[in-house]
């Protein structure tokens, strides 16, 4: 019997820590992810009526947490960004999101096909979930709350990538379910995922977010000249925004991940200078952290109850390789001829770092179809996340604090 009160004990003292730790390891070079992935590692160690953290088993519930997680994390990302919108100003954010990822789902899939014996289908959906940069556990190196200014070129470059690279993965982990064996001829299939997952979806993400975006502005920067909305009721409104612009997005089979995104920029174009903005960051903040909580404890309870015992070596050193190898190069190869320093370049290539993003792509491409060998590309997928969220928890104070004494 699943104990519903021991749970929310173990929720509420995740969630309390959440409160303090953030501020309370600023000096340290730990992040608070890597204590609530140890934390429910250490909870699922004893043996007390928790429900089972395995995703396999829960399927949907794994899909729709992930998800929600990193809308609200796509729209706080894009209220934060003081930069103005343009092709020249977001042309790192641009290069790293068309070239680099792309770059690094190529040579994965590759790796996973011939080094470790996947099937294409498998290779691609392992390449597309591991690509994008995670929104949601890169805070420590992306750019301040809004109007804070400071957005050099790393924090810039890794926040813009962040907040565009969620929904461009899509056509990827639908170009793996094509792959995948049907009775309908693989060029059709191809056709069809040219000109569905790719230019209509695309299409109507960039749309949809800007129409979003638009009109919300409206609605928000306007009617309160004539109607009087209390600042306690801002949160309500960035949820609103997320929501609805999700929602809506999906309903017409566009991606509701890059509308969430673009119209969280296009919002914040408007009146920038406005306290709406601080107001509903941070409530999105608060969200985003709640969902935190709750996925990266059942992410600790997960691998203390095997998530991680399908890996192989050969899993385990294509995983480093992903982050030590595949896309640190491709970042640099991506970034030369770009207006940084060389260390900036080395920084924004290294800290690709992967998270829950990662997890809803792997379950969301599972729950669409049936992938061979879920369970080992769900411990590849744990095993890349984990060694993200250490390694890169670990060196983002020191290398952030190094980068801001060479300015």
């Amino acid at each position: 019997m699943v104990s519903i009160n021991l749970l929310l004990v173990v929720l509420g003292v995740a969630v309390l820590a959440v409160a303090f730790l953030p501020s309370f390891l600023k000096e340290y070079p730990l992040s608070y992810p890597i204590v609530l992935v140890g934390l429910g590692l250490l909870v699922y160690a004893f043996p007390l009526p928790l429900p089972s953290a395995d995703p396999l088993q829960y399927p949907a519930l794994t899909t729709h947490l992930s998800e929600l997680c990193v809308i609200v994390a796509l729209t706080g990302t894009g209220l934060k960004i003081d930069r103005r919108f343009s092709l020249k100003n977001w042309r790192i954010p641009f290069r790293l999101v068309s070239l680099a990822m792309i770059l690094t789902i190529g040579a994965m899939a590759v790796a996973g096909w011939y080094g470790m014996a996947l099937s294409p289908a498998s290779a691609l959906l392992l390449a597309a979930s591991l690509a994008p940069t995670d929104p949601v556990l890169a805070g420590d190196v992306q750019v301040g709350d809004p109007g804070e200014g400071g957005e050099d070129n790393v924090r810039f470059a890794l926040t813009g990538e962040a907040g565009l690279n969620d929904g461009l993965a899509f056509p990827f982990v639908y170009g793996a379910i094509a792959l995948l064996p049907s009775e309908v001829p693989l060029t059709d299939r191809f056709w069809d995922w040219l000109g569905m997952d790719v230019v209509y979806r695309l299409g109507v993400g960039l749309l949809a977010g800007w129409l979003s975006g638009k009109l919300l502005a409206v609605f928000i920067f306007r009617l309160p000249e004539k109607i009087s909305i209390k600042s306690s009721v801002y949160g309500f409104v960035v949820l609103a925004v997320t929501l609805t612009t999700y929602g809506a997005t999906e309903l017409v089979h566009g991606y509701g991940f890059l509308a969430v995104f673009i119209a969280a920029v296009t919002l914040r174009s408007y009146e920038r200078t406005h306290e709406y903005h601080q107001h509903m960051h941070d409530f999105s903040d608060q969200v985003e952290r709640l969902f935190i909580v709750v996925v990266l404890l059942f992410f600790g309870g997960a691998i203390g109850q095997g998530l991680l015992a399908p890996l192989t070596w050969a899993d385990a050193l294509l995983g480093l390789g992903l982050l030590l190898v595949i896309r640190p190069l491709a970042g640099i190869m991506t970034l030369v001829g770009a207006k940084a320093r060389l260390r900036e370049r080395w920084v924004i290539a290294g800290f690709g770092i992967r998270g829950i993003g990662s997890f809803f792509y792997l379950a969301f491409g599972l729950e669409k179809a049936p992938f061979p060998e879920a369970e080992r590309l769900w411990a590849i997928v744990g095993f890349v996340v984990l060694v993200s969220i250490v390694v890169h928890g670990i060196l983002a104070t020191p290398v952030m604090k190094w980068l801001d004494k060479q300015k």
